[in-house]
């Protein structure tokens, strides 16, 4: 049925629909065709999981045609465990902020919205992308509607952040092309597959572990190549702080799976000190920067940056149990994040202030709100029966198995996630209220409380319920394992 190729196109057209169709004057359809275009694209999605077989590791409905004969560049799709759930993720996600932006948004409606559309059959292209051409288009083609999104719709210093973001990921971008073309030269391929079977000398493969890490570690982002990001949620719309946390820093984290740790096993094993590291340094040293911030948006930046510290460090502790818990703590941390931003901007289009210091004693006047704002806070801080909880135990566990010293270290990010978490929602959330627009502030609006209501949902029951999830990805993970296990040299 081509799904595939459906979950990319049905969103794209749907995009170029509600621009060609969409103007100023007539908002309302635009709105109403990028949700429909959305939902659409969020459905044909749904089959994958519904027919995905979980007892193989071999690529699941894949598609292959010939593309540029010449250099044998195919547009070849497929999906396994590792790469299907962050297809249903996205599709998702683009729903929720096609529906939180329906009345936020008032200038260039129909250009907002197809940029979204645009951009999510774009992630999914990289998700499901098996030739190296086609999954470099997509994970480069995706940079332009988010660097729309943040220089037309965000905030002050939207273009200065726009282009931080734009040149960083182009930057590291540029080096991962270099590897796919030394790869194509000693394969005579660009089937991802085909690198994973190449066997390459211990000095060719950390040469291409840094021209890979040096991509992926930008998109993830990994500490020190991480200031893009605070400017960039900083200044970006609602939606497009949303899609930032919840799906593209995934991208980053997805290109360890798909053509670090396959492709150069041994670099990867030397190199796990290193990476595991920085992990901890993101961790530790990004929750403390994470406890002085000021500003709403930036303080849930940093806490993203910690959060994916524990994906890198669990996907190098090469145990079956740390890259499930990375994985899971990547799709958790796509509904809390998302959460979290969507909580902001509530506020925002109320009070036009990130400022923590401009709140206080919202639970009087928005208590919804703030019961909603709790849940997600303790999803944030990992408390169990939560999503946030599941992956970070995980990772936990399996780092405490490798050294106890490393799971002592990750453990703090418990701590320091309840700390600037809690601090934050109380001093937003609770005490006597001092601001006369906060006593003036009116709670949630049906459409606000039914998407809200979803991610709880969603949060609640993958705390509860993970099993699901990991029995997607488990028999891809161990076979991902098996093959990193296997020497090349």
């Amino acid at each position: 049925m081509h799904l595939l190729s459906l979950a990319i196109f049905v969103p794209i057209v749907a995009g170029c629909a509600t621009l060609v169709v969409g103007s100023d004057r007539d908002a309302a359809q635009a709105r109403w065709i990028a949700l429909i275009g959305a939902v659409a694209g969020f459905l044909v999605t749904l089959p994958l999981y519904a027919h995905f077989d979980t007892t193989t590791a071999a690529m699941q409905f894949v598609e292959s045609y010939e593309w540029i004969p010449r250099f044998d560049i195919h547009y070849e799709l497929g999906v396994d465990g590792l790469s299907m759930p962050f297809i249903l993720l996205n599709s998702f996600v683009t729903v929720l902020v096609v529906w939180a932006g329906w009345v936020v948004i008032e200038k260039r409606v129909a250009q907002y919205m197809a940029a979204f559309l645009i951009m999510s059959g774009l992630i999914n292209g990289t998700f499901a992308s098996l030739d190296g051409v086609l999954f470099y288009m997509f994970f480069e083609a995706m940079l332009i509607p988010m660097y729309l999104i943040i220089g037309i719709w965000g905030g002050p210093n939207r273009v200065y952040a726009a282009i931080k973001f734009f040149l960083y990921t182009l930057l590291g971008s540029l080096l991962m092309l270099v590897a796919l073309i030394y790869l194509y030269n000693a394969s005579q391929s660009f089937a991802i597959l085909d690198w994973h079977k190449l066997p390459l000398a211990m000095s060719t493969q950390i040469l291409l572990f840094v021209a890979f890490f040096m991509a992926f570690a930008v998109k993830v982002p990994m500490w020190p190549v991480h200031t893009w990001l605070p400017d960039a949620h900083v200044e970006a719309p609602t939606g497009g702080s949303v899609v930032l946390a919840a799906i593209t820093l995934k991208l980053g984290a997805y290109g360890f799976v798909r053509f670090i740790l396959p492709i150069v096993p041994d670099a990867s094993h030397y190199l796990a000190p290193f990476v595991i590291t920085l992990s901890l340094v993101a961790v530790v040293y990004i929750g403390l920067v994470a406890l002085v911030q000021a500003d709403m948006k930036k303080l849930i930046a940093y806490s993203s940056i910690s959060h994916m510290g524990f994906v890198t460090l669990g996907f190098f502790l090469f145990s079956t149990l740390g890259t499930e818990g990375a994985l899971v703590q990547m799709i958790s941390h796509g509904f809390v994040s998302a959460a979290m931003f969507l909580c902001v901007g509530v506020l925002y289009d109320r009070m036009h202030s990130r400022l923590i210091a401009d709140y206080g004693g919202v639970v009087n006047t928005m208590p919804v709100f703030a019961a909603f704002a709790m849940l997600f806070a303790m999803a944030n801080s990992g408390l169990p029966a939560t999503s946030g909880f599941v992956g970070e135990f995980m990772v936990i566990l399996a780092a405490v198995k490798a050294n106890f010293w490393l799971g002592f270290l990750a453990a703090t990010t418990l701590i320091l996630g309840a700390a600037y978490t809690l601090w934050m929602y109380k001093r937003v959330m609770f005490g006597a209220v001092a601001n006369a627009n906060v006593a003036a502030l009116k709670d949630l609006s049906k459409r606000e409380f039914w998407l809200l209501a979803v991610l709880a949902v969603a949060v609640l029951a993958m705390g509860l319920y993970p099993k699901p999830f990991i029995d997607v990805m488990h028999v891809s993970v161990e076979n991902l394992l098996a093959h990193v296990a296997q020497s090349k040299l």
